[in-house]
């Protein structure tokens, strides 16, 4: 991802909105800076309405805040939005695990199997732009096997307001390596179609990002004070 790909999918609104929050998720645009409008219509071919509508939709999302007469700033990680929010989502992904496990038919589960090697070549080349992409698959695919439209619905809205943090929860070499580990556990578990199992894992696997990043904007705060 970066800032030179033009868009030319016709559904304008959804592909620049997605653009947009891969280049906030991914850390191009940097939380406090400004959001670069005219540079951003340039690279991606579009005009300013455009852009500021979809703008407008990550403001609602909590990805940037926009602010009168002047533009729009990239949002900040904060650590109590993070607290309030990922025991929730771990919640919501361990019944998403146990649920999962009892509706997902063998092509769901081979084809998950297939974006966790996905992921493991990503962590051997130290992608991690290609890892992070092929893990939200592998938890979207997931949250989408339970086949429960409520859950999925309301992991949507949570997930998008921290997806960026979970990003961010892998950039030490210590926690990726951890992650990589929780996921062959899950793995195994979701091949044992073990549901009690595999809701555990999966919680304890977003409590763990959680505790990765707050350790994260501890250190930050410390190199700033």
């Amino acid at each position: 991802m970066n800032l030179t790909d033009s868009i030319n999918r016709p559904t304008l609104h959804e592909e620049l909105v997605e653009r947009l929050r891969n280049l906030v998720v991914e850390d191009v645009l940097k939380p406090g800076e400004k959001v670069p409008e005219k540079q951003l219509c340039d690279s991606l071919g579009v005009s300013r309405t455009p852009l500021r509508e979809a703008l407008k939709v990550l403001a609602s999302e909590g990805f940037v805040v926009l602010q009168a007469n002047r533009g729009a700033r990239v949002a900040s990680v904060t650590r109590d939005e993070l607290e309030n929010t990922f025991p929730v989502l771990a919640t919501l992904e361990q019944l998403a695990g146990e649920l999962a496990c009892q509706h997902m038919d063998s092509a769901e589960i081979e084809q998950i199997e297939r974006r966790h090697a996905d992921m493991l070549k990503a962590y051997e080349s130290h992608d991690r732009q290609a890892y992070f992409r092929a893990n939200q698959d592998i938890h979207q695919a997931l949250i989408r096997g339970a086949r429960n439209d409520i859950l999925e619905s309301h992991h949507k809205l949570l997930a998008a307001r921290v997806r960026r943090a979970r990003f961010m929860a892998n950039l030490s070499d210590e926690r990726w390596a951890q992650a990589i580990d929780e996921h062959e556990v899950m793995m195994e578990l979701l091949r044992a179609r073990d549901a009690d199992g595999l809701g555990k894992s999966m919680k304890l696997h977003m409590m763990n990002k959680l505790s990765a990043l707050v350790k994260a904007l501890e250190a930050e705060d410390e190199l700033l004070s």
